[in-house]
């Protein structure tokens, strides 16, 4: 509960806190950054890690002069796109093992081939799209793994969504974070930030959700 008290606390005052970090670890709030990033995106226990959010907040500090936009645009992306990597690696080496049974229905290995084809068909957009929504960005890669996504198609568009996800943010906090507006409102900014990450995530739920009780109707 207090973890909990603690990720809510520091949503709510991320400028401050993160002020705070920057002045405390100095240039090693760099590699501070990369770590969480890589983290986030490349180990499957560490999906609540801060994403989306962090990565705009620091380019509002890198407008105030705190940070280099660009240094964090291309470690960040570094880190995003390793973390990816890692994590597909993981699924990759784990499926065959985990999946490996016929009798299982969790751990069957039909999961696996059904898995693989969906990958071999929409893994793709699948991969570029998730970045932008928390915590499936970090089961993406994986399943991708688990499924033996063809790796040249994977790491093509690992690279193209990495580029665009940290792009966006690092750039959207560096040139309107620092408006009047966004600073006076910035909790409610990263809120809503958030809030459109996982909007699309719910309304593929609602959507599915919907489709399973119509379907006996039809």
């Amino acid at each position: 509960m207090e973890l909990i008290h603690l990720a809510w606390d520091y949503v709510m005052h991320m400028d401050h806190h993160l002020g705070q970090i920057i002045a405390y670890f100095g240039p090693w709030v760099y590699v501070l950054f990369f770590m969480i990033i890589f983290c986030e995106t490349g180990l499957v226990v560490t999906p609540i890690l801060p994403g989306d959010s962090l990565i705009f907040a620091t380019g509002t500090f890198a407008a105030l002069g705190s940070l280099n936009a660009h240094l964090l645009f291309i470690l960040l992306t570094i880190a995003a796109i390793l973390g990816d990597t890692v994590n597909y690696w993981i699924g990759h080496f784990l499926g065959p093992k985990v999946f490996s049974s016929e009798r299982l229905f969790l751990l069957n290995k039909k999961h696996l081939e059904k898995t693989h084809r969906f990958y071999e068909r929409h893994g793709g957009k699948t991969i570029i799209l998730a970045r932008f929504i928390p915590i499936i960005r970090t089961f993406a890669p994986f399943v991708a793994g688990i499924g033996t996504m063809n790796y040249l198609k994977f790491i093509s568009y690992n690279v193209i969504g990495g580029v665009a996800w940290v792009g966006m943010f690092v750039y959207g906090g560096y040139f309107f974070g620092n408006l009047p507006m966004v600073r006076k409102n910035f909790t409610l900014v990263i809120l809503g930030i958030i809030f459109v990450s996982i909007l699309p995530a719910v309304w593929e739920f609602l959507r599915h959700q919907f489709a399973k009780r119509t379907a006996p109707k039809a």
